[in-house]
């Protein structure tokens, strides 16, 4: 039996993930934090649809000590595949950034996933494959005003993707990031109309991005026969801001 732990799965984008991974067979631990009823409800849909399946939540507060990282790992069944698709962000300028929520921030995004990484290393080093995709974002690539912490830590998660893909790729273990552009997620809510327009006209698709636009790209980078893509960011935002990007690089 294959089986994934789906970090965040709670959220708009997570969830999608599961529903994707579910119909192509994995089993699944769906972590929240305090999304409880979110979770057992979304284990609940899918167990129905999929009965010889596994569906488990588990609960993780990312701000946790290390001590209760290791309790968290060693109580799992093992996993072919990790998914990273929890985050938070704050909209504001750098300079009126707690320190406090600063360290929060990148903790969450970045330093915990990057902890969980080691720790879940040698049992998914066991499986005949095994896969690792972290959700990153447009930002980390071109970095945005106002958000420039959370740039820092999605720029960080391709960074180090991209060098520990390297470590670990003669023990079929493939680490990806998926770095979507504008999602129609509650991160994004507190936007107004106006502006979700706006940006909406920038995207040359014409539309923002929706939690199955995402996970598709996951659900691929989990099949068997990706072994060969390893240590990339695939960018997954209707063409929106890229053209720049990749101008501004060469």
């Amino acid at each position: 039996m294959k089986r994934a732990i789906v970090f965040g799965a709670t959220g708009g984008i997570g969830q999608a993930i599961c529903q994707d991974l579910a119909e192509s067979g994995w089993s699944l631990y769906l972590h929240y934090n305090s999304k409880e009823k979110t979770a057992e409800e979304l284990v609940q849909k899918l167990f129905a649809k999929y009965p010889k399946q596994d569906f488990m939540p588990i609960k993780l507060n990312f701000e946790t000590d290390d001590a209760q990282l290791s309790k968290f790992v060693k109580n799992l069944l093992p996993v072919n595949a990790v998914i990273f698709a929890q985050g938070v962000t704050n909209y504001g300028f750098l300079g009126d950034e707690d320190l406090e929520n600063i360290t929060r921030l990148i903790n969450i995004n970045l330093t915990v996933p990057i902890k969980l990484t080691k720790l879940l290393e040698p049992q998914l080093m066991k499986q005949d494959f095994s896969r690792i995709v972290y959700l990153g974002s447009v930002y980390g690539g071109y970095g945005s005003a106002l958000e420039s912490v959370y740039s820092a830590t999605k720029g960080g998660l391709s960074r180090f993707a991209q060098a520990y893909a390297r470590e670990v790729a003669s023990n079929n273990l493939t680490v990806n990031v998926i770095a979507p552009g504008a999602v129609k997620t509650s991160m994004n809510s507190i936007f107004s109309e106006d502006t979700i327009q706006e940006v909406q006209e920038e995207i040359p698709v014409g539309r923002w991005a929706d939690g199955k636009d995402i996970s598709y790209w996951i659900k691929v980078l989990l099949d068997k026969r990706s072994n060969y893509l390893t240590g990339q960011t695939i960018y997954v935002t209707g063409g929106w801001l890229l053209l720049f990007f990749f101008s501004f690089r060469v």
